[in-house]
């Protein structure tokens, strides 16, 4: 595939919490940006921020270099990326298809598959640091594809994130970021536990994460989530029902390959929990919610 000259024309799809603010960093360092997006309040702010609107995936594909999908789960980016007006309907040799999604191995392997039939090289490129990350430009991104789309990619990767790390072929990225999903739940269950239990058991929850967060205990959810929680706030962040959704997908492959995941099973509950309980559209450090209701006591009294 030859060298696409810079800059390279960039489109944009799915403008939601992690979306738009990432559109955004690609925009701000200079690359001329297409965006769409099923509501148009997002695509007409970062208009008027100086991207181009578009009103398909089709009209975004054929008018850039590099087409990236942030979408909430496998179905939807099976739809834009090969459906009507997709992607595959706009596409032609020599363009890139990236993913930010989080969604099933399989499902990033077919569509790459599918739209290699069109000379597309395809991305699994999954992201993880919430919308703080999304917002300052860290995310660390996982990918998977082949090489030479992802150096060709790299220049809009380095708007996005700190870290990009190619894992492997097609669906590696995404096995990646169910790995990642794995260890973020149970960060996010141990934390709500161990509040729990620091206040039902009489001591300062507050104290008693200042006093372990400087050990071995020590992680990104201990340092960026309590301050958020002590102060009464469990807006997202990261959705609750996302968090679920990429648990189901964990779950589903590891089915899928004869893999055991007894913890994970069970955070996968707690979430799911949160679901009946209203407690979706919440962050996902908020399943401290269902065990306050298990134990009978709240972090705030």
């Amino acid at each position: 595939m030859s060298t696409i000259s810079s800059p390279l024309k960039v489109g944009y799809i799915g403008l939601g919490l992690m979306g738009k603010s990432i559109a955004r960093n690609i925009l701000k360092a200079g690359f001329p940006l297409v965006v769409h997006n099923r509501s148009r309040a997002a695509v007409n702010e970062l208009v008027a921020e100086g991207a181009q609107e578009a009103f398909s995936a089709a009209e975004v594909a054929a008018r850039v270099d590099v087409v990236f999908t942030n979408l909430p789960d496998s179905p939807d980016v099976e739809q834009v990326a090969l459906g009507a007006q997709g992607v595959i309907d706009g596409g032609r040799p020599g363009l890139i298809f990236v993913d930010n999604s989080t969604i099933k191995p399989a499902t990033a392997r077919f569509i790459a598959r599918r739209l290699a039939e069109k000379g597309v090289q395809s991305l699994d490129a999954p992201v993880s640091g919430g919308d703080i990350g999304a917002r300052q430009g860290t995310l660390a991104i996982m990918v998977g594809g082949p090489v030479e789309a992802l150096e060709i990619v790299r220049p809009i990767f380095q708007a996005m994130g700190k870290t990009v790390t190619h894992v492997g072929e097609a669906g590696a990225g995404q096995i990646a970021k169910a790995a990642n999903q794995i260890m973020v739940a149970a960060q996010m269950v141990a934390m709500g536990e161990l509040l729990v239990f620091a206040r039902k058991a009489g001591a300062d929850p507050q104290k008693v994460v200042e006093a372990i967060k400087g050990g071995a205990a020590q992680c990104w959810t201990l340092d960026v989530k309590p301050p958020r929680l002590f102060a009464g706030n469990r807006n997202p962040g990261f959705k609750a029902h996302m968090q679920a959704k990429d648990l189901n997908i964990v779950l589903e492959t590891a089915r899928q390959y004869g893999i055991p995941l007894p913890s994970a099973a069970v955070d996968a509950q707690l979430f799911n929990a949160m679901l009946e309980m209203e407690m979706g559209e919440l962050d996902n450090s908020a399943v401290l919610g269902v065990l306050e209701v298990l134990a009978g006591a709240r972090l705030l009294e």
